[in-house]
């Protein structure tokens, strides 16, 4: 990709309004796509005309606005200035709790003061539990202002996904072998430090880590730090941080405009050892084991037909074990959706994903949801469309693999099938009960990046292009935008600051400019977030896209792709209408007919567009 066409990403991003009204919203509030060399023209966006919207204008999809009769959507602008305006940061957040209950709980006499002071980034000197932060410090904590980024708010989020201890350290010289799968240093403050990287990218939410105390073992398969080996869910992990980071670190996002997802565990805790040996007081809060089922162990077989030990068996093995909780039970569910609420409001958190979603029973994530009250995301971990849609009855969103995996099959090599991609794309949507409420992603931190698999940078530049344009939430992992090529865990938890944060890489660049496309399509379009991914163009090589005013077209040839002249047609341009591509800064015409013919060369993405 040329570095003449990098995207820069505005420092303040508006939340995404339920209703566009002159009074309430001006030019000052939409992103733009700015070219650092001028080539492309910067897109501006007009003040919007008043629109009234209402109950009786929904869209299909609950929370999207329908285009009210009679209304055309503004005009774009070009505007030649080469400085980007300044604008203040729009009020965003909220009624708050001023404090969860007055005199309801007393902090513990033991252990607090140095619970709250204490953050370790040396793992070889262990926390005892009153070194930490428990129930009763952590329900008498000043709550932040409660969040008010409502579900629906979260299609126009574009996430970039966290290892807390792999991202930054407080001494970025900090080794970080991987193989050892132990804590290498990674903070909360370290996030700060660095979320000009993320928003300059084009980012408009985080997600990170779980935050919960996990073991403290150096285990033969390592510490940790990744969080999914959680002991107490009322204390932190004091490795990344105290009460007060966590805090900062929402506030410092909420100042951006930017918003905070955090990883959760529900269906396990983590015990260094063998689930015939476990401890259960070393838990908490569920201390007994009533709490939890019979150990047993999930097999192979059971993934294919035996969903009640999917749910009731436990995951881990002899080394660490993961004692399976009986959420059945109604002390625990009470006790999990008091938690999740408290969560949620002590940190000012928007947004949740939850691991193992398919291990714990359906019925129990109604309430749960509820009692969140932001936007859940859940890990299921299953490619089969008709699995794993029905769980979006009981929460808001989940991982889209069932679009993974045909993905990366489409691009790992140049006999991929793009017609089993597109297929796939509109079974999604035809079977999901919300695909724009989708989180689409092609790495994350429990599979193997895409360059383990495929050493070609083309080919990656496609399946980024593809992951943030084809529809649904994207997800862009930490790393991927630096060319990382970890294969299976651990390899693909690298330490992000051995990049130097470098915002000259290709594929930072490349992901600057792609975001910055798709939040102007966001915050400058009534119809960008309902509209469907249409599938208008597939042959051996080639799948073309149309979502909203956007065309992107794929190959999976890669770098040693010969050039190709694809013609477009159902691109919802009009006949003879200029059209510009993206990444290259390349105007282009359609012809009488409205179709569009595009050069691929090298096997490079495409992304086009009607002059803004």
């Amino acid at each position: 990709m040329s570095e003449k066409a990098v995207a820069v990403m505005e420092k303040e991003l508006p939340p995404t309004p339920r209703t566009y009204q002159a009074s309430e919203r001006s030019i000052a509030d939409y992103p733009e796509v700015y070219f650092r060399d001028g080539l492309c023209p910067r897109v501006v966006s007009p003040t919007i005309p008043e629109v009234q919207t209402g109950d009786g204008l929904e869209r299909t999809y609950e929370g999207l606005e329908t285009k009210p009769n009679g209304y055309d959507p503004p005009t774009l602008v070009v505007n030649d200035e080469k400085t980007m305006p300044l604008h203040s940061t729009s009020k965003r957040r909220r009624l708050g709790l001023a404090f969860l209950a007055i005199g309801v709980l007393v902090a513990l006499a033991v252990g607090l003061g140095a619970g709250l002071g204490s953050r370790r980034s040396n793992s070889s000197q262990p926390n005892t539990s009153t070194d930490v932060p428990l129930l009763e410090l952590f329900n008498s904590t000043t709550p932040l202002p409660r969040s008010d980024v409502k579900p629906k708010d979260w299609r126009g989020r574009s996430i970039y996904q966290i290892i807390t201890d792999r991202f930054s350290p407080s001494n970025s010289t900090m080794p970080c072998d991987v193989a050892k799968q132990q804590y290498c240093g990674g903070t909360w403050q370290g996030i700060i430090n660095r979320l000009d990287y993320i928003q300059n990218i084009g980012f408009t939410a985080i997600w990170i880590s779980p935050v919960t105390a996990q073991i403290e073992e150096n285990t033969a398969e390592g510490e940790a730090y990744h969080g999914y080996w959680q002991q107490n869910i009322y204390a932190l992990n004091p490795h990344f941080g105290t009460i007060g980071d966590l805090q900062a670190l929402a506030t410092a996002l909420h100042a951006r405009n930017m918003s905070l997802m955090v990883d959760v565990v529900v269906n396990h805790f983590g015990w260094a050892g063998d689930g015939n040996n476990v401890n259960y007081s070393k838990m908490y809060p569920f201390d007994d084991r009533k709490y939890y089922h019979p150990y047993c162990k999930i097999t192979d077989e059971d993934y294919l037909s035996n969903q009640t030990a999917v749910e009731q068996c436990w995951l881990g093995d002899d080394v660490v074990s993961l004692p399976d909780i009986d959420t059945s039970s109604t002390f625990v569910r009470q006790t999990y959706d008091q938690w999740i609420s408290s969560l949620v409001s002590v940190f000012g958190i928007d947004g949740l994903r939850i691991d193992t979603v398919k291990h714990v029973e359906k019925s129990f994530w109604s309430n749960f949801r509820s009692a969140a009250e932001v936007y859940t995301l859940g890990e299921v971990f299953d490619g089969d469309v008709a699995y794993t849609c029905p769980y979006q009855e009981q929460l808001d969103g989940v991982l889209n693999y069932p679009l993974y995996y045909p993905l990366i099959r489409a691009f790992q090599d140049a006999n991929g099938n793009t017609t089993s991609l597109g297929d796939a794309l509109i079974t999604i949507q035809d079977s999901c009960r919300d695909p724009t409420l989708l989180a689409t992603f092609s790495e994350n931190h429990d599979i193997p990046r895409f360059l383990s698999q495929r050493n070609d940078m083309n080919a990656q530049m496609n399946v980024i292009v593809f992951t943030i344009l084809a529809g649904g939430i994207p997800i862009i992992y930490q790393g991927q935008e630096q060319g990382f090529s970890g294969g299976n865990d651990p390899a693909n938890r690298e330490a992000l600051w051995t990049s130097g944060y470098s915002t000259k890489s290709p594929l930072y660049m490349l992901i600057a400019s792609v975001n910055q496309v798709r939040n102007h399509e966001v915050f400058s379009s009534l119809e960008y977030l309902a509209a469907p991914t249409s599938v208008i163009y597939t042959d051996n090589h080639h799948i073309a896209l149309r979502k909203g005013n956007i065309v992107s077209l794929y190959s999976n040839e890669g770098s040693n792709g010969t050039l190709a002249n694809v013609t477009l047609t159902n691109t919802g341009f009009q006949k003879n209408q200029p059209t510009i591509e993206i990444l290259t800064c390349r105007n282009s015409t359609t012809d009488a007919n409205g179709n569009l013919r595009v050069p691929v060369q090298d096997g490079l993405p495409q992304v086009g567009s009607s002059p803004f």
